[in-house]
């Protein structure tokens, strides 16, 4: 499967449940936080935001369940919540690791586009050990639209300097999958437990589907 890529220069990944497997503790932040409030969590409310920059995710927060809270109090709740998860307890991928060292060997420029918060993505690289690998760190809230609107790909191709049909694309939920797609890039779809609902959906739009990064290096 690594033939895909030898005429690629770039991969750009995205992180919650693509190179990291940690979309388990934000369905479990989510619980706890409308808690404070009374509140339970809506059985659709991954779906309906998935893809959303964190702002927009605020918003619908707040809009959704009537929260007073400002929008910026919503997001620093969040951020405090996630990040000793981010640090200590979020792992990378299979094989994502060994990956990310056969696409720096072959030079390729690295990028990272997530709908998450930028402190949360700094503590998260960080604390894996894994920064020095990306050119380029670009948040959803840094663009005019979140995913599965392509301004975000499009954005880290061009900081990257590299054009889009040359990249490739690491996307965990449909969302995501439709902005690599519509950028023009190369989509390959990541196996992931919470999307597993959503698998053939993720093979139907995407280029390919991979369970793991080992499967694509012809590990197994």
């Amino acid at each position: 499967m690594l033939n895909v890529l030898k005429d690629k220069k770039a991969v750009i990944f995205d992180l919650d449940g693509t190179l990291v497997d940690s979309m388990w503790m934000w369905k479990e932040i989510d619980i706890e936080y409308l808690g404070r409030f009374g509140l339970s969590c809506p059985s659709d409310l991954q779906k309906v935001i998935e893809g959303m920059s964190f702002t927009e995710t605020a918003i619908y927060f707040k809009e959704r369940f009537q929260i007073s809270d400002s929008l910026e109090k919503i997001k620093q709740d969040w951020t405090l919540m996630s990040l000793d998860k981010y640090k200590h307890e979020v792992t990378l991928k299979p094989g994502a690791l060994e990956f990310l060292k056969w696409a720096g060997q072959r030079k390729m420029a690295m990028g990272i586009a997530t709908s998450n918060g930028r402190d949360m993505v700094d503590a998260c690289l960080d604390s894996l050990g894994i920064a020095g690998y990306f050119g380029q760190v670009t948040t959803a809230c840094e663009v005019a639209a979140g995913k599965p609107a392509p301004d975000i790909y499009l954005k880290v191709a061009g900081d990257l300097g590299v054009n889009p049909e040359s990249c490739a694309v690491f996307e965990d939920v449909p969302a995501g999958i439709e902005a690599g797609k519509k950028a023009g890039m190369t989509v390959f779809a990541v196996e992931d437990e919470f999307s597993l609902p959503m698998k053939e959906e993720k093979i139907k739009m995407s280029d390919y589907y991979i369970h793991d990064y080992y499967e694509l290096l012809g590990i197994r």
